[in-house]
């Protein structure tokens, strides 16, 4: 019998290496005392493993390395451009592709284009930009995810999927006043869950009954497409490509930070059919961000995601990619540190409600228990939970359907001693738990408050003595 590995290695060899610098726990905490105790406003040479984010903080390939000396800078008509334009255009079958900054910018133009005010879009779960670009145009961001995804311990193959029901009903009670529906993949607000090709199929049924354009939020896609060759059935032979062009099929147009599964470390698109609503987007493209053959990238950044597009789609990547995420879930699952189960795709979440129950939402536990990990182990997350999501449009306060802190592994870019050592972090922060004290607001924006606010300790100080 041949050799069966057991260990999933990184299809990758480490060519150019970057510095992390260790720094002092005294030192941390005069760091977070400077930043307002916001791990976003850190400097990044304070941080030890920086899992703020998967956005853009990936490491690139030679091949794209390589692209990129050939970027054509032309201001309009550049070669780059038709490269990158066929790139999306193979993977997602759209027809008109319109390049942006990153995936923000996509949403604004879209959203602005599509949506006015008094509108509705549904979604499984918006995620920060996505809910603050509807919501700046006076419309009503709807997240409608099934049951099983606001459950983070309940397991479930598809937990990012929407809920059809309430999608049917949104469209029945609201007609002339859904200018599209959304569907994130994988659903990022959600736990980095999956999204079967069943549920994206009956959502875009759904929506062409109701007649109201339907989009993928697109980030994650070639993760998503992953999940569904390991878990539905009918797709365990088929390629991540063609599960991808699948999934597409299904839909009237999509967003997409290429800073995610685009392998790139700037830069987006927006795709879509409609001639009429692209010629609108490109008009706006042209205001804000640039002529449609550039939009605001370099002709080396669409060289990059041309590429980038489909390395992410090799299946030796993806299985990588998805047994680190997983393998340090099951690090902390055994350690009964509560996290989203089962592991999504480009983080683990841990459950912050569960790990801190006496702090009352708030106080906001999950920001509290992300600012424990840097201060113990130099690790900066991310909270989504009461202050990403629970300042309400009409500026009152609700708590957050989950109190989640995300640990977002960017591609490529650590290795397994790196996740050991993260595991360490969590398992030394959970035997303090206890003394982990809550925190409060000192000052913060009307809109996206996490990226800047300052906060304080509700209790006089992080850590109880």
């Amino acid at each position: 019998m041949p050799f069966q590995p057991h260990t999933v290695i990184e299809p990758f060899r480490i060519k150019t290496v970057e510095p992390i610098r260790h720094i002092t726990r005294e030192e941390r905490i005069a760091a977070l005392t400077a930043a307002g105790n916001n791990l976003f406003l850190l400097k990044a040479e304070d941080v030890l493993i920086d899992l703020l984010t998967d956005s853009g903080t990936g490491a690139m390939s030679s091949a794209q390395w390589g692209g990129m000396m050939q970027g054509d800078e032309s201001y309009a008509g550049a070669r780059s451009f038709f490269r990158f334009e066929a790139a999306v255009q193979e993977i997602t079958g759209l027809k008109y592709v319109i390049p942006t900054h990153q995936g923000r910018a996509a949403e604004r133009i879209l959203f602005g284009a599509a949506v006015k005010q008094g509108d509705i879009v549904p979604n499984n779960t918006h995620f920060d930009t996505t809910r603050a670009n509807i919501e700046s145009r006076g419309a009503t961001a709807l997240d409608i995810p099934v049951a099983e995804g606001r459950q983070p311990q309940f397991i479930h193959p598809f937990k990012g999927c929407i809920d059809l029901a309430a999608l049917d009903q949104a469209l029945a009670d609201n007609p002339g006043r859904v200018p599209l529906a959304m569907l994130t993949v994988t659903n990022n607000s959600g736990g980095g869950q999956p999204v079967s090709m069943e549920n994206i199929r009956a959502a875009s049924a759904i929506c062409r009954r109701h007649g109201v354009p339907f989009f993928l939020d697109a980030c994650r896609f070639a993760e998503n497409a992953w999940f569904i060759k390991l878990r539905e059935p009918g797709y365990a032979d088929k390629t991540p490509f063609d599960i991808a062009r699948e999934m597409f099929s299904y839909v009237d147009g999509c967003t997409m930070s290429a800073k995610k599964d685009g392998l790139a470390n700037i830069g987006g698109f927006l795709a879509l059919n409609d001639t009429a609503l692209a010629r609108k987007c490109k008009d706006m493209l042209i205001l804000t961000e640039g002529f449609p053959t550039y939009g605001g990238l370099a002709g080396y950044d669409l060289e990059a995601i041309a590429i980038g597009l489909h390395e992410v789609l090799d299946e030796d990547y993806l299985r990588y990619r998805i047994r680190s995420v997983e393998y340090f879930g099951d690090k902390l699952t055994r350690a009964g540190i509560p996290i989203v189960l089962p592991t999504g795709g480009h983080a683990v979440y841990i459950d912050a409600k569960a790990m801190l129950p006496h702090i009352p939402q708030s106080e906001y536990p999950a920001w509290a228990l992300s600012l424990a990990l840097y201060l113990e182990g130099g690790v900066r997350s991310v909270e989504i939970g009461s202050v990403m999501f629970g300042r309400q449009p009409d500026g009152s306060e609700k708590p957050a359907a989950m109190e989640l802190v995300r640990l977002a592994f960017p591609r490529r870019v650590y290795t397994q001693s790196h996740v050991d050592y993260l595991a360490e972090v969590l398992l030394y922060v959970n035997s303090i738990k206890d003394r982990i004290r809550g925190v409060k607001i000192a000052e913060s924006p009307d809109t996206l408050r996490h990226f800047s606010a300052r906060m304080a300790p509700a209790h006089g100080a992080l850590l109880a003595e």
